[in-house]
């Protein structure tokens, strides 16, 4: 016949209080399947990005473009990565389409203002 000690006691009970917790926890934390897609405020910023992106692409590349064209192309690209960067991703698809998106962006070389990193920074702090 097996003995019950105190630490063997305090041991079953501390294995079930934690493995109830964790329990709790995976159900209380399971998304919504609302909140396992990016929201419509986010998918939009992000393809307003890629359009802009696109636009400042073809006016590199355009024969006759000017400078100015040029500017101001690469203006509205660096305000649209801006406001994805500074959009405050509140649920879990918004989170993890923001950082899908912005891993890709940074790849391309292309996460490299101060400004975008000021403002991703500040929207995981609920400020804009």
């Amino acid at each position: 016949m097996s003995r019950m000690n105190r630490r063997a006691l305090l041991l079953n009970s501390a294995s079930a209080v934690i493995a109830s917790t964790v329990a709790a926890s995976a159900f209380a934390t399971k998304p919504r399947r609302e909140d396992r897609e990016p929201s419509r405020d986010l998918r939009a910023l992000i393809n307003a990005h890629k359009a802009t992106y696109a636009a400042f692409g073809k006016a590199i590349h355009e024969r006759g473009g000017s400078n100015r064209d040029h500017d101001r192309a690469s203006r509205a690209e660096e305000r649209a990565l801006l406001a994805v960067c500074a959009y405050p991703a509140l649920g879990e698809g918004d989170r993890r389409a923001k950082a899908r998106y912005l891993l890709k962006i940074e790849a391309r070389g292309e996460l490299d203002l101060a400004e975008h990193i000021q403002a991703l920074l500040r929207s995981t702090m609920g400020e804009g």
